[in-house]
């Protein structure tokens, strides 16, 4: 394992994340899907690892629905913890229309977490995820205990409102190529990239949940969120984790490091050669890095400095 940096030091420390203790891997493709009334709708819902503790909650990215998260990450973080997946509102088996602001998603969730009868959940939010995460983690603190902030960025943050103008013409070449448009939003066009897209499309099929209408509705609030004057991210008193690639084309990586500059205590962890789907390509150091924080006290926690974490491929 790298070294670790303490952002407020020049002096380097060894640092290592504990692999998550050896158990059965469950599977994310088997789990049940549950729908469950909230908000005025119905949301489908998936749960899977043992119950007790803490459940962690996966939010996921623009389009996607229960069956386009990776299994890898998903049933990597079961051995140990009980997860828990939703489809948003409008997206896969859930019903209505896809809500036109992050705001709105952040309710629907507060709302079927108590649906659910979970008053206490940490959360994990890829992209989009990360910023419902956020509002979510903002709008009710006392719910929220811990977070892991993924391809992310805080709202007004400079570059996601231009998410479709950055995002189209890879979606194009992805038509033009006849590849999965993900081959060239999540990962880099090097030859590690391409084996990574390969394997994350081999792991979670071929197709997003999201009609059309819904997935040009998710884009206004993902650029919504973008124009959005800035949260006061200097308030969340609790531990977070961002992790991000080094490239990330869709949510700009320097908005993962302003995160952690502006999140007390924030550990933020940049992998080398990856892009927007980093937690895809390095998903094992990915689930024991978040395997570990979730274990870690929340004292212990709250004393951590903002770290930057460099890992070789």
């Amino acid at each position: 394992m790298p070294p670790e940096y303490d952002l407020h030091s020049p002096m380097p420390a060894q640092a290592r994340a504990p692999a998550p203790p050896a158990a059965p891997t469950p599977r994310w493709a088997g789990a049940p899907t549950r729908r469950v009334a909230a908000a005025g709708t119905v949301f489908a819902c998936r749960e899977l690892g043992p119950r007790g503790g803490v459940p962690l909650v996966l939010l996921n990215h623009w389009g996607a629905g229960l069956d386009d998260i990776d299994p890898r990450l998903a049933a990597g973080l079961a051995r140990t913890r009980h997860v828990v997946a939703i489809d948003y509102r409008g997206i896969g088996a859930s019903g209505g229309s896809a809500p036109l602001t992050v705001a709105a998603m952040a309710q629907d969730l507060i709302a079927l977490l108590g649906a659910l009868g979970h008053d206490r959940v940490d959360l994990f939010g890829f992209s989009l995820g990360g910023f419902v995460a956020q509002d979510v983690a903002l709008g009710a603190p006392g719910l929220v205990r811990k977070l892991i902030l993924a391809g992310t960025g805080p709202a007004g943050g400079r570059g996601i409102e231009r998410v479709g103008a950055a995002s189209w013409p890879l979606m194009l070449k992805g038509l033009l190529t006849l590849r999965d448009p993900r081959t060239y939003l999540f990962f880099p066009p090097t030859a590690a990239g391409r084996q990574a897209a390969r394997a994350f499309l081999d792991s979670v099929g071929r197709r997003l949940a999201a009609t059309p209408r819904a997935f040009l509705r998710q884009r206004r609030a993902i650029e919504a969120w973008g124009r959005q004057a800035p949260q006061a991210l200097e308030d969340l008193r609790l531990p977070v984790l961002i992790v991000n690639g080094d490239d990330d084309r869709m949510v700009p990586t320097k908005l993962s490091h302003e995160l952690a500059r502006r999140i007390a205590g924030a550990r933020l962890v940049i992998y080398p050669g990856a892009g927007h789907g980093s937690l895809f390509q390095y998903h094992d150091d990915v689930v024991a890095r978040a395997a570990a924080f979730l274990a870690d006290s929340p004292e212990a926690q709250a004393h951590t400095h903002s770290t930057l974490v460099s890992i070789t491929p």
